[in-house]
């Protein structure tokens, strides 16, 4: 049965062997390893993961059709769930620590990051997570303080993850090829990370100062305590600076004073 890429679901479906061989062997999979797939499509790197034989594979696949077909090619090499990667918890398949791959579909990526970012103990449940993403979501993944695209995004990552770029991808290693390029990540949970009682405080204050990026931190600080001069010299921040000038440790800290103004 021919598969047509679906575009409501982001399907590119990567094709080049290098490529693939480069993903999986990122991974340096053992056979007590159990690796969890998001989006394996049509199966090229799913069977480049079953050659090196780990303990467990598991595919989460949304596309009913790919489904069937992943199904009928890999027998009882894996195990196949299909459903909505959103709509899962990936903490209650397996008990073992696992390895996440994933050639992301670019309309949902970041939620799906975010998701896992928030899990407590990530570090327990995930070993590493080799992951696609549309060069421009990487970009703004990795972006450092002072860069344009520092944001939301890498605060909240660099908090929970140790964040390497491997590879910018070509569109033509796809099919159908995506009108931009791509980024390989390899992300390890930091053993060690902030203390922050609940992620959608960061998430809130991030989003705060950000979608008000070109003001100076004043204003947003207005917005979460009531005396700004006070938090500014505890936590020594120059209140004439913008967003992108803190770093993400100013953000934690700001956030830990937040909940602590929450008591």
């Amino acid at each position: 049965m021919k598969i047509k890429p679906k575009k409501s679901l982001g399907q590119n479906f990567l094709i080049d062997n290098n490529i693939i061989s480069l993903v999986v062997d990122l991974a340096n999979i053992k056979r007590n390893d159990v690796i969890i797939e998001v989006g394996p499509g049509t199966g090229n790197l799913t069977k480049e993961i079953i050659s090196k034989k780990p303990k467990k594979l598991i595919l989460i696949e949304k596309d009913k059709n790919l489904s069937e077909q992943l199904k009928n090619k890999f027998n009882d090499d894996v195990l196949l769930i299909n459903d909505d990667i959103l709509k899962i918890d990936e903490r209650k398949l397996c008990k073992d620590q696992i390895t996440i791959f994933g050639n992301l579909p670019y309309n949902i990526s970041t939620q799906i990051l975010i998701k896992w970012l928030k899990f407590k103990n990530l570090n327990f449940f995930c070993k590493k997570l080799i992951l696609m993403f549309q060069k421009e979501v990487a970009d703004r993944i990795i972006a450092k303080t002072n860069n344009k695209d520092y944001g939301r995004l890498a605060i909240f990552s660099s908090w929970k993850m140790n964040i390497k770029k491997i590879k910018d991808i070509s569109p033509n290693s796809f099919f159908p090829s995506p009108k931009v390029k791509s980024t390989l990540l390899l992300m390890e949970p930091k053993n060690n990370t902030f203390d922050i009682k609940d992620p959608k405080n960061l998430e809130f204050i991030t989003n705060v100062f950000f979608n008000q990026r070109r003001k100076m931190i004043k204003k947003p600080l207005k917005l979460l305590f009531k005396d700004v001069d006070k938090i500014a010299l505890k936590l020594n921040l120059n209140l004439s600076e913008r967003p992108q000038n803190l770093s993400p440790l100013n953000y934690f800290n700001i956030c830990k004073e937040y909940e602590k103004s929450l008591n």
